[in-house]
């Protein structure tokens, strides 16, 4: 996982498509779109801007992805987004993998939580189980930004 501010210089050398990912981040007006998918590089690389209001842990899943990572940038309001080491052990809630990417997690142990406030964005890898959408101090609207980018790009 990495964390940081979308106005920072990336923190090291990052792969291409990660660099392209960030860049579209850093240049594009989010109060200006509209919520769905935009493509970047074809389903290589796309966004979802998502409009949401935020929930209480207990009712956000923890969750898993195998074929990309996730890029998740807070454009509007405060969240916290959970995080674990995969260990292998967590029981399935729902497993989506051939239709979305996703295995849903009924709970995760040893969660540290990441306080994502405008402009933050966390990159989790395959091996980063997160739980986006949690409340911080109350439920808030926010607008959130989950860039995908297929692990084959990062060869």
């Amino acid at each position: 996982m990495i964390f940081g501010h979308i106005s920072n210089e990336n923190p090291c050398v990052l792969p291409t498509a990660i660099q392209r990912a960030l860049n579209f981040l850093r240049t594009t007006d989010f109060s200006q779109q509209k919520v769905g998918e935009v493509e970047i590089d074809g389903r290589n690389i796309y966004a979802q801007i998502i409009d949401m209001t935020t929930r209480p842990k207990k009712d956000n899943r923890p969750e898993v992805h195998r074929r990309y990572i996730d890029i998740q940038f807070l454009s509007k309001g405060e969240e916290i987004i959970c995080v674990a080491a995969e260990r292998g052990n967590n029981k399935i809630s729902e497993s989506l993998l051939a239709e979305r990417d996703i295995i849903f997690y009924h709970d995760v142990n040893d969660e540290s939580e990441l306080t994502m406030t405008e402009g933050s964005y966390a990159i989790f890898f395959p091996q980063d189980v997160h739980r986006p959408g949690c409340i911080k101090n109350k439920a808030t609207p926010i607008r959130k930004v989950v860039v995908k980018v297929a692990l084959s790009e990062l060869i």
